[in-house]
């Protein structure tokens, strides 16, 4: 028989010597293992008692390596055998992900068929270099008038949507994914309750916007490591389908259980606890994942990140974070909600960086002439509820107690309702110019 030098290499390659690691200790939600040589982001596999178990190198000591594991670590003990997978965490992309529904690690979980046919690539890469982005120049239509109208959002720009718990960020989510005019949707659910996952799916999302759609899902109870890795899988299926020339908007919801998610493994593997219990990694995590989201020579990738503030308080750690780095922010009133205005946009506090790039000089004038009605009503609210206003003491306030239910009607949407974008442009017109 003649042996190619093809198959002599694939030889030796087999019978190379495999190095192993042990495990030597498990402490909360990290095990540490000596004997292995692997890079920090590499992927091990554990053999335990209960069957294989996957983990993350996450910091490297002159003891061992801590790894963080990807599942539950029932089972473990120490003297376990370790071994190495040859690199870091890769996902399989591509346009037949469309529908589909994945864990935190890329894996299907719809019972669909496998994905192992397509290509793989590795989660993490480098954001585009500044110079290389497009700059923003034309709107994104996202179905809702408040937003359309009065906080216009741009291709390639990231936006945070940020509220308290119970507000309405999951909706407003899901309203967006019905109107946006993009290509394709990814949806990053981190940290959700179980329960409401296939509520999202089956009721807001609808299986019309789940066929132009991947949700990648790692509920609550998923370990810290597969919940923010959630959210990077999620990010890099975004880039492939930027990369072939489509508009994307990627939805997290929410960036602070992504934040959550590095606090646990910051503080596992031994980092000082900083700013209320967050250690330093969150802080630079933060620009990393959402430098990636933006415009690029072929494509977009417009990102959605709601923010979960504590106590309603818009200056928390992640919330100034975030908002340092976003190109604007849609902020939810509890006081709107609670009266039953949906969506619960307080247009007054919500910014977009780009309005002035994305809208023409006719539309910007609309959009400032009704956030002045809507200041100068905020400002008499408590005089003319007593009755102690005088018509003609201020003529924007004027203008706006004369037009009120029709600012109301613009404001308010139903759940199903979608507007186009240019349709929210005239009755924008026709409101301020009556």
């Amino acid at each position: 028989m003649t042996i190619t030098a093809e198959t002599f290499d694939r030889s030796l390659l087999a019978a190379r010597p495999v190095r192993l690691g042990t495990v030597t200790e498990l402490v909360g939600l990290h095990l540490l293992v000596r004997g292995l040589p692997a890079a920090v982001g590499d992927l091990v596999s554990v053999t335990t008692s209960a069957g294989p178990l996957l983990a993350e190198v996450a910091a490297l000591r002159t003891d061992g390596m801590v790894c963080l594991p990807l599942g539950a670590t029932a089972g473990a003990r120490v003297g376990d055998l370790v071994h190495p997978t040859g690199g870091p965490l890769r996902i399989h992309v591509g346009d037949a992900l469309l529908g589909r529904v994945l864990d935190g690690l890329g894996r299907p979980v719809d019972g669909g068929a496998s994905l192992d046919h397509l290509p793989a690539v590795t989660v993490d890469i480098e954001a585009p270099p500044a110079l290389s982005r497009p700059r923003i120049t034309e709107q994104l239509g996202l179905g809702v008038r408040a937003l359309d109208g009065l906080v216009p959002c741009g291709h390639g720009q990231r936006v945070g949507i940020m509220a308290g718990s119970g507000v309405g960020k999951s909706s407003l989510l899901s309203m967006i994914a019905h109107g946006t005019d993009a290509d394709v949707n990814v949806i990053a659910l981190v940290g959700e309750r179980g329960r409401e996952v296939r509520e999202f799916m089956e009721n807001d999302l609808g299986p019309e916007g789940l066929r132009r759609s991947v949700v990648v899902v790692a509920t609550s109870d998923a370990p810290a490591v597969e919940r923010l890795r959630a959210a990077f899988v999620a990010t890099r299926i975004a880039e492939s389908f930027r990369d072939s020339g489509r508009h994307v908007v990627l939805m997290m919801d929410s960036l602070t259980r992504v934040a959550m998610a590095q606090r646990e493994i910051g503080l596992s593997a031994g980092e000082p606890p900083a700013t209320r219990g967050y250690p330093p990694s969150v802080f630079g995590l933060l620009p990393r994942l959402l430098e990636r989201a933006g415009t690029s020579p072929l494509g977009s990738i417009t990102g959605l990140y709601t923010v979960l503030v504590e106590g309603d308080d818009l200056q928390d750690p992640i919330g100034d974070t975030a908002r340092s780095i976003l190109d604007g922010h849609i902020v939810l009133s509890r006081d709107l909600a609670t009266a039953g205005h949906f969506p619960a946009i307080d247009v007054l506090e919500s910014v977009s960086r780009v309005t002035s790039a994305v809208t023409d000089r006719h539309q910007q004038e609309d959009a400032i002439r009704l956030r002045r009605m809507l200041a100068a009503h905020r400002s008499v609210r408590e005089l003319v509820e007593i009755g102690a206003y005088v018509n003609g003491a201020d003529a924007d306030a004027d203008a706006a107690l004369q037009r009120l239910p029709r600012i109301q009607e613009f404001l308010r949407q139903p759940m199903g309702d979608v507007t186009p974008t240019a349709e929210t442009w005239q009755r924008l017109h026709d409101l301020v110019a009556s």
